[in-house]
């Protein structure tokens, strides 16, 4: 699989065709005005795509939630979270840290003691992520028909 850097990605973004957004109606969609010209409404969509591709994915949210309950070692988050490999939390790690959300420590006196704590940055994530988890849980209510 190819990765793509922040760059990359936000110069494919832009390259997106001018009339992409122009079917969306700002009636229908509550988050959108209906007033919005298309240049706005292509602005919003490339930044909802740059979140997406921060936070997406199967595993990242899992992962931020995670060190986010204390599980500070690669271990621990490992262990909070069931089915997730060594390489694919390695890999997500990386790709959190590349986009400034977490920062890995290297204790310098015994280089085996690695932790991850989030930037001050990816606080701001906190209530995307607690607005989700909400949903999420409104969402399984509504589709299992379960409390």
């Amino acid at each position: 699989m190819l990765l793509l850097s922040i760059r990359d990605l936000r110069t494919k973004l832009w390259q997106l065709p001018r009339n992409f957004a122009a079917g969306i109606n700002g009636d229908t969609c509550l988050f959108m005005s209906p007033t919005d010209n298309t240049t706005q409404i292509q602005s919003q969509i490339r930044a909802l795509q740059d979140t997406i591709y921060v936070i997406g994915g199967k595993w990242k949210l899992p992962i931020i939630h995670s060190i986010c309950k204390g599980n500070k070692r690669f271990t621990d988050i490992q262990n909070s979270i069931p089915g997730i490999t060594k390489r694919m939390l390695s890999r997500s790690l990386k790709e959190l840290e590349d986009n400034k959300l977490i920062v890995r420590n290297v204790d310098p006196d015994f280089t085996a003691a690695i932790e991850y704590e989030f930037t001050q940055y990816a606080l701001e994530y906190g209530n995307l992520i607690l607005e989700m988890i909400r949903w999420g849980e409104n969402h399984h209510k509504i589709i299992t028909g379960k409390p």
